[in-house]
């Protein structure tokens, strides 16, 4: 066989667990060329920026927030179920502080100034919060609430600042990276050993063509996230650019190839699939997102698995008056404690309420709300918050006819706010199971459904990706084949892989796999004893 390139290790794609499994391959002497079919960056520099971590990292200490790895460990043990196996996830929490360490030592910034309100992200004052859903009923019976939501520091969404500092680390430990170039198959040798791969690539295009490829998928990235329309626009011009001018060229990798190419929530066809109930929401991701990583690793003998699992977001807050409103179905009920993380609230209007809900507040909530958006909101926080108020906000003076104008059953509803305030004026606990510190009396009229339904609308969409992927062995990251044995130089990371955050997803959760996740690869694929490849 001819290759065109050869190298030790070879990345497929180049965002956060990339970057990640880069400098652990340079580190353990392995030469190393990473692939990207865009610019790189993939998802986590499109993100908020959140690491989960904890049991006392030193941005925690420096805050004076007091952890331990037993009470993160308590909390995630009851989070993510079965994702992993306990002693995957005790070696992921008992890790935690050093990952802080090492994502500061390759240049990531952040900050021990402590968000004083639970809040779905905190404004550009705050760096450490509540990012998941420790101050919920259901969490506070097993461990006290600790802030872990460490938000790489800088303006607006700053997963900017966790991806660039990692890439630009990683190149200049000598990982060499080739952008444009989009992997179509892995090459295996006869004894079923991946040692390469064949890829078509934009290297070789005129100058003229790389820059305006490299534009149009800056825009498609972003802003196209918002807007899948334009996105679809590019996408269409992106691929004939690539069909023209792009060339095939093979990758011989010595040592192994790591998928790290990202999840599937672009490809509806997969959503339509495996997931039909979250074919409506805004994929959060990029082009890239579109499953092609675990397909080739199933194509090699892989087994995907959780590919039903979508983490749909619907938060409430801000403005954190919210949280003592109701969530109801249309039988007027609520259904789950508002406390919780957006992901649970949206999984649970999803599978249980066919994807209806409404978050109903009355008049002294709606006042202490608009009072805190301008305090407590990015500005897009507050244009989402706002056109939910302009264009999904029904109003009544009773809760009666407020829930007649929405299509919610009445009786249902005047039931369920009795109960409530019942629960409270007697000193009982919550039917929900919500902290006291966020209940409050729904009795001052006029009383507003806010429509948080998850459906394909322009405002107030349901952000969504992906949390199924390929199984890995949890000790090296090697994908697993139907038997449950590693496949020979094969390895994957990050949303290609099944992971931490592959059951429930929490703020932080996914950017902090990638990290592990693409360091064990970086790691295994490097000093694992293996035979060359002639």
């Amino acid at each position: 066989m001819v290759w065109d390139l050869t190298t030790d290790v070879l990345i497929v794609g180049f965002g956060a667990a990339g970057a990640c499994a880069g400098l652990e391959a340079r580190a353990a002497g392995a030469q190393v060329l990473a692939v990207d079919r865009f610019n790189g960056g993939g998802a986590t520099a499109l993100s908020g920026g959140i690491v989960y971590a904890g049991g006392g990292t030193a941005i925690q200490r420096e805050a004076r927030i007091s952890d331990t790895p037993e009470a993160m460990l308590a909390y995630l043990t009851k989070e993510v179920g079965d994702a992993v196996r306990p002693q995957t996830l005790r070696r992921f929490v008992d890790s935690s502080p050093e990952m802080i360490e090492w994502l500061t030592g390759h240049g990531v910034p952040f900050e021990a100034s402590v968000c004083p309100y639970k809040t779905s992200y905190p404004d550009n004052r705050y760096y450490l919060y509540y990012s998941g859903s420790e101050c919920s009923g259901e969490f506070r019976a097993v461990t006290p609430p600790v802030q872990r939501g460490h938000r790489a520091k800088g303006k607006g969404a700053s997963g900017k600042k966790i991806y660039q500092p990692l890439a630009r680390a990683a190149m200049r430990a000598g990982v060499e990276l080739r952008p444009h170039t989009r992997v179509v198959a892995l090459e295996s040798d006869d004894d079923g050993r991946i040692i390469g791969v064949r890829a078509r690539s934009m290297a070789d295009a005129p100058a003229a063509i790389r820059k305006r490829f490299a534009a149009m998928a800056a825009v498609a990235a972003k802003p196209g996230i918002y807007y899948p329309p334009l996105r679809r626009v590019l996408e269409g011009r992106l691929d004939a650019l690539e069909r023209r001018y792009a060339r095939e060229v093979r990758i011989r990798a010595r040592r192994g190839v790591i998928l790290c190419a990202g999840g599937y929530i672009a490809n509806r066809e997969l959503l339509a699939q495996h997931a039909p109930g979250y074919t409506g929401g805004l994929a959060l991701g990029t082009s890239g997102d579109d499953g092609s990583g675990i397909a080739l690793g199933v194509a090699a003998g892989g087994v995907a698995e959780r590919m039903d699992n979508v983490s749909a977001w619907r938060f409430i807050a801000p403005p954190s008056a919210f949280y003592g409103g109701l969530l109801v179905n249309e039988q007027g009920q609520r259904f789950i404690d508002e406390t919780r993380y957006g992901a649970a609230v949206g999984n649970a209007l999803v599978r249980g309420q066919g994807g209806k809900g409404w978050l109903l507040v009355d008049a002294e909530v709606m006042r202490r709300g608009r009072a805190q958006l301008a305090d407590e909101a990015i500005w897009f926080q507050r244009l989402q918050a706002e056109s939910l108020l302009r264009t999904s906000a029904i109003r009544a003076d009773t809760p009666e006819e407020v829930a007649r104008r929405a299509g919610i059953h009445p009786e249902g509803l005047a039931a369920t706010i009795r109960a409530h305030n019942q629960a409270i004026a007697d000193g009982e606990p919550d039917p929900m199971g919500k902290p006291s510190d966020f209940t409050h009396p729904i009795e001052q009229g006029p009383y507003t459904l806010l429509d948080v339904s998850v459906r394909p609308k322009l405002t107030n969409p349901c952000p969504m990706f992906s949390l199924g992927g390929l199984a890995v062995d949890e000790d090296t990251g090697a994908v697993r084949s139907g038997a449950g044995e590693p496949i020979p130089g094969l390895y994957a990371a990050g949303r290609s892989a099944i992971g931490i955050c592959s059951e429930s997803y929490v703020s932080g959760l996914s950017i902090a796999d990638c990290v592990f996740s693409g360091r064990r690869a970086g790691r295994s694929v490097s000093t694992r004893l293996a035979e060359a490849v002639d």
